[in-house]
């Protein structure tokens, strides 16, 4: 503008002249203002190279668990697989789901007729090698007064202490075969090797089952624990001793402390959360095996940071976001690793220290180093 006043003021100058001069002065004029008019890009161009731009912002901070606590189970600590070790067929099962079962009590059975007939047949074996062992003795015993008297071979007579020794070993070799058997017989009835209650039945009888093969199920009561699994950011703040409250869903006035006994290696491949097993301290009676529980940290436990979906920029398949460097008032680009997002953010498990500030709208205009400004009550 002020160009353009410079302009009309020389052209008002010369219209006095003649003719000539207001031609030559109209083209200056055009010069001059076209002039001025090319000088405005570049102002303009250093100037948007030059912007503080306004940005939105949030402090990151670990999120805390959430105050309701994780859903679990009540478990016995000690549990027992029991089934046969004997191939048969079940002809009796004696206990219920839910029974209370005593150490040494019958709690199914098998079908002894094959392991019957296995006896027999070793106590017949064993009592025909007894009658060649008798043999082979009163053979030796003759052959040795034979040969002390020079009147059999000393070949005959080894013979005779060789074939004593072959009666002697079968003899010994059929009495195992004979406890082995009966103690098979013995495999027929399934025992309870520890005070429990029974928990599940996983044969009826009529079943045909394998050596090995689950058949019921005994958990000792004494010893009880809680259940829970929990996301890996949870479980990373936790130690062996950390203490829960444990809260009897279906009665909420039964409450008790527990302690982290134990924290799975390993995550599951599919809920990618670890089990967790608290061990009650002096359960009542009111927290019986299959409960459901509730268990509470006793202490808050900070989670992962936790942003909305805006504050994430995406490049070739690599996740961002920008931290406000405060000091000099620009915006740096950092990678991030991602712990899991859903619907309503996302939670960053890498990448971000706590106390940051984040940028949280236009992350797809911003460039590495850039002037920007923030309100310093953004999300605190």
């Amino acid at each position: 503008m002020i160009c353009f006043h410079r302009a009309l003021d020389w052209l008002r100058l010369v219209q006095s002249k003649n003719f000539c001069w207001n031609l030559l002065s109209t083209v200056t004029l055009l010069l001059v203002i076209g002039g001025c008019h090319k000088s405005k890009p570049h102002h303009a161009e250093r100037h948007h190279s030059d912007a503080i731009r306004p940005v939105l912002s949030m402090v990151a901070a670990p999120q805390i668990g959430p105050a309701d606590g994780y859903s679990g189970v009540i478990e016995a600590r000690y549990h027992t697989d029991l089934g046969f070790r004997v191939l048969g067929r079940i002809v009796a099962r004696e206990v219920n789901v839910g029974d209370m079962v005593k150490s040494g009590q019958r709690l199914a059975a098998l079908d002894p007729e094959l392991l019957e007939i296995a006896v027999r047949s070793q106590e017949a074996t064993l009592s025909n090698v007894k009658a060649q062992l008798v043999n082979s003795e009163s053979n030796l015993k003759r052959q040795t007064i034979l040969l002390a008297k020079n009147i059999t071979p000393q070949a005959e007579f080894d013979a005779a202490v060789q074939a004593n020794e072959t009666a002697a070993s079968a003899v010994s070799q059929a009495e195992a075969n004979l406890a082995k058997a009966r103690e098979q017989l013995g495999y027929a009835n399934l025992i309870a090797d520890m005070d429990g209650v029974v928990v599940s039945i996983d044969a009826e009888a009529g079943q045909t089952v394998a050596a090995g093969q689950t058949v019921i199920s005994i958990a000792s009561p004494d010893y009880r624990e809680a259940v829970v699994d929990m996301g890996e950011d949870i479980t990373a703040t936790l130690t062996t001793g950390s203490e829960f409250r444990i809260i009897l869903q279906i009665s909420p006035d039964f409450e008790t402390i527990g302690r982290v006994r134990e924290i799975a290696p390993q995550a599951d491949a599919s809920t990618r959360t670890r089990r967790v097993r608290i061990t009650l301290d002096n359960p009542a009676e009111a927290f019986p095996l299959g409960s459901n529980i509730t268990a509470i940290p006793k202490q808050a436990v900070p989670t992962n940071i936790r942003l909305p979906h805006s504050a994430l920029l995406n490049r070739d398949s690599q996740s961002f976001v920008w931290i406000v460097d405060t000091e000099n008032k620009k915006v740096n680009r950092v990678p991030v690793k991602i712990a899991s997002q859903d619907d309503s953010g996302v939670e960053i498990a890498q990448g971000i220290e706590a106390g940051s500030r984040v940028v949280t709208a236009g992350v797809n205009s911003l460039t590495d180093g850039q002037p920007i400004r923030w309100n310093p009550g953004d999300m605190q």
